[in-house]
This record gives structure tokens, C-alpha cells and sequence, in this order.
């Protein structure tokens, strides 16, 4: 047996932080959603089930949260931030799936949440 391709998921992690363009949303801030995966081999940790060979998800919510603290304007800069801290912190990881969500943006309608998507290869 052989896997072909394994992945980390890390879905609903809920952030409040202090992104926006406006300045009252980098002030008061809101609560964001994130969903996670990243594409690793763990193939040496599902041998041998022990952490090291695999990516410790405490440690990927750690540097999530930590960017997750500086305020950008855009939910693309912060995708971007994260997505570079964790390609320089896992180098087991050769790509990223990431979705940013706000819960309940200030743009007049009625829309529960809204956000950005996006893949990054190594």
C-alpha cells in the first residue's frame, strides 16, 4: 500500500483579529474563520506514530495566531503573511490551501461571512 498524496486539515478556526480597509474594523475588529490544509509526507510518522515526521498542528495555530495579530487592510496580505510564515517554519510542507473569511462584514447587506481563497506551491 501507498499513499499518493496526504494532507493536514485545519478547518473553523476562529480568530478574532483587526483587519479592514476602514479604520473602525482595524479598531474594534472582528471574528474570522480559517480553514487550512497543507500537503506534507507523512508517511515516516504513520510508521513509526510518533510526532516527528508529521506537522504539529499547535504549532501551525501558533503561527497563524501570530499573524493573525498584524492588522492588514486586506485578507489577501494576510493569506500571503501566513502562507510564507508557514513555508519557512514546516519545510515538510510543499503546498498550501488557505481560506480567510470575516463574519459579518460591514459593506450594508446581509451576508454571514466573506473572504478570499487560495493555493500556494512551494
Amino acid at each position: 500500500m501507498k499513499a499518493i498524496a496526504m494532507f493536514i486539515d485545519m478547518k473553523g478556526l476562529r480568530i478574532h483579529a483587526r483587519h479592514g480597509v476602514d479604520q473602525q474594523e482595524r479598531r474594534v475588529g472582528a471574528d474570522f474563520l480559517i480553514d487550512l490544509r497543507l500537503k506534507t509526507d507523512f508517511a515516516r510518522a504513520a510508521q513509526i506514530d510518533e510526532l516527528d515526521g508529521t506537522i504539529d498542528y499547535a504549532t501551525v495555530y501558533e503561527a497563524v495566531t501570530d499573524e493573525m495579530r498584524t492588522p492588514s487592510k486586506l485578507l489577501e496580505n494576510v493569506c500571503e503573511r501566513i502562507a510564507a510564515r508557514l513555508f519557512a517554519t514546516f519545510e515538510r510542507v510543499e503546498e498550501i490551501e488557505l481560506r480567510l473569511l470575516k463574519e459579518n462584514p460591514p459593506m450594508g447587506a446581509d451576508c454571514r461571512e466573506a473572504g478570499v481563497e487560495v493555493r500556494y506551491i512551494r
